[in-house]
């Protein structure tokens, strides 16, 4: 639910932007764990900025799953036909709601696996945290052969430098 913010809530930081998304859900409890990935798949498939399931009781004491697309505003009416299409729901909620989001950009680093995008979300200018990309990781330690783990602390430990720094006009 969108709120309005207080007359004692600090302004938003620089950088940051807000804007309108759909939050489309709806409640299932009839289908397996693999039908429901499916869907997700084909929801994000088809625009959606991010899709989760949050585990919920339902009539009749029945375990079910709250499913939860968030996508631009354009892309609501299309999604909800796929959620309906694609899903045992008889039905689909949705609001309007807002958000706020922080400026990100996106750096490489090497390591001694190789190199790894990082995302840096940047706030009033300066770089806050840096996080590797789950993929470059992923992807070096298969090809590599070493832990997840090992890629990913050694990723890391290769963005500290980044946080903290102002942001660049570079245009990466």
């Amino acid at each position: 639910m969108a709120s309005s913010p207080s007359a004692s809530s600090p302004p938003p930081p620089t950088g940051a932007q807000s804007d309108r998304v759909a939050l489309l859900e709806c409640n299932i409890d009839d289908m397996t764990g693999e039908a429901l990935g499916y869907a997700m798949d084909r929801l994000l498939a088809e625009g959606a900025l991010d899709v989760w399931f949050v585990p919920i009781q339902m009539k009749k004491n029945r375990p079910g799953v709250l499913l939860a697309v968030l996508c631009a505003e354009e892309r609501a009416a299309h999604l909800r036909a796929v959620l309906l299409r694609e899903t045992s729901t008889l039905g689909v909620r949705w609001q309007i709601v807002e958000r706020q989001v922080a400026e990100r950009r996106f750096e490489r680093v090497e390591t001694p696996y190789g190199s790894v995008r990082v995302k840096i979300k940047v706030l009033d200018g300066q770089a806050v945290s840096a996080k590797p990309e789950y993929d470059d990781c992923a992807g070096l330690a298969r090809r590599l052969g070493v832990p997840l783990a090992d890629v990913l602390e050694a990723a890391t430990a290769a963005a500290v430098p980044l946080v903290g720094t102002a942001r660049r006009t570079t245009g990466r």
